[in-house]
């Protein structure tokens, strides 16, 4: 298997659901059990911080890496060429990132748990947008807000002037007034 490809076989696709799914679940059971009950509050409230942390990332990172900064915005441009293709970022790459980018830092600032917990929380996000992402992309949803989410990103896909960054959450489009589509410049 490649562990640097972006776009992968079903079953490295896959894996990299079920490799985030469980070191979600393992770093849920290791806090819960090595941390004080008295701290269990605080640490929830960081992944919930984590967790929409990982909204404005999500906004930022879309916007600027995979549309602005190469090789990033060629390996995003074979996605928005194939929307249907199993393209995503390789596993081994995200997760370096998120050791690189989001725990050590703020294991710098303060102690493991907590830097942990933010983490936990931002790739909660993280996993969360991999699953709405897919499902734009693949499954035909009944549900109001998967719809929305639907065509929101195919608003993004199709629209000109590069709007509708988010994929969870149209929020930091309307923050960052990315949230209309520009009419095409004749």
């Amino acid at each position: 298997m490649d562990y640097f490809t972006i776009e992968h076989s079903r079953l490295g696709y896959w894996l990299d659901f079920v490799a985030y799914a469980v070191a979600l679940l393992a770093s849920f059971v290791v806090l819960a059990c090595t941390v004080p009950h008295a701290r269990w509050l605080l640490l929830l409230g960081l992944c919930l911080l984590g967790t929409m942390c990982w909204t404005l990332l999500e906004y930022l990172i879309h916007r600027f890496v995979l549309h602005g900064i190469k090789p990033f915005s060629d390996w995003h441009a074979a996605h928005h060429a194939r929307p249907m293709a199993l393209i995503s970022a390789p596993t081994v790459l995200t997760a370096a990132l998120f050791i690189a980018l989001v725990f050590l830092p703020l294991l710098a600032c303060g102690n493991a748990a907590d830097a942990w917990a933010v983490t936990l929380g931002a790739v909660a996000g993280y996993l969360h947008y991999s699953v709405v992402h897919h499902a734009t992309h693949h499954w035909r949803t009944r549900g109001v807000w998967f719809r929305e989410r639907k065509r929101w990103h195919a608003l993004h896909h199709h629209a000109a002037g590069g709007r509708h960054y988010g994929v969870t959450t149209s929020f930091w489009d309307r923050v960052f007034k990315t949230d209309k589509a520009k009419a095409p410049v004749s």
